[in-house]
């Protein structure tokens, strides 16, 4: 799914949601993209090539998607959920945190850089946008890609960030386990029951 047709679905859920509707989280796999967020700089995109640029309104610096990433998007509103913005990156830092430690790779918090990271290499990427107390975007996470597209960028605004993914740190997970898993670790935490 592209990432524009992923951005305009989840912005008319946002728009249409009524006070009962179901939370929802979205698993999808996009193909090449760099996506620069509210806070992002142009000089942080270095050689883009032939990768599109699309600019966001999520929360971050810029970022790159691409195939073999799992992508998960959190629909949720803050205020049934009862948690605030902060302590909802915080929760979805610690459910990839617990996904990793299923796949024996120990993941890390960075103080004032949301994410997390695997020996100073990041491995996931955080970037949210909230209306009207609902959520959108999510949390990006490296599985088994070509890691080079990030090499051309200066991930989430730092130059010189190393990154990883899961293959390299010696999971060979798909990209549907880790979702699905992650999935599961974030409906655990924020107490919700997953219904397909």
């Amino acid at each position: 799914m592209s990432y524009q047709s992923a951005w305009q679905a989840m912005q008319d859920f946002v728009t249409h949601r009524q006070k009962d509707d179901l939370s929802e989280i979205w698993l999808v796999e996009h193909p090449a993209v760099f996506t620069q967020g509210q806070a992002g700089k142009a000089e942080h995109i270095l050689n883009p090539g032939d990768i599109p640029i699309v600019q966001s309104d999520r929360g971050g610096q810029v970022t790159y998607h691409g195939p073999g990433q799992a992508v998960v998007y959190i629909l949720i509103n803050l205020k049934e959920a009862d948690i605030g913005i902060r302590t909802l990156v915080q929760t979805i830092e610690e459910a990839v945190i617990r996904l990793l430690a299923n796949h024996e790779i120990t993941g890390e918090r960075r103080e004032g850089a949301p994410g997390i990271y695997v020996n100073e290499a990041k491995i996931a990427s955080i970037g949210l946008r909230v209306k009207k107390f609902n959520t959108y975007h999510g949390v990006s996470i490296n599985t088994d890609m070509d890691l080079e597209p990030f090499s051309r960028i200066n991930p989430c605004g730092y130059e010189g960030l190393a990154v990883t993914d899961l293959n390299k740190e010696g999971s060979h997970a798909s990209v549907a386990s880790v979702q699905t898993e992650f999935a599961s670790e974030l409906a655990e935490l924020l107490g919700y029951t997953i219904i397909s």
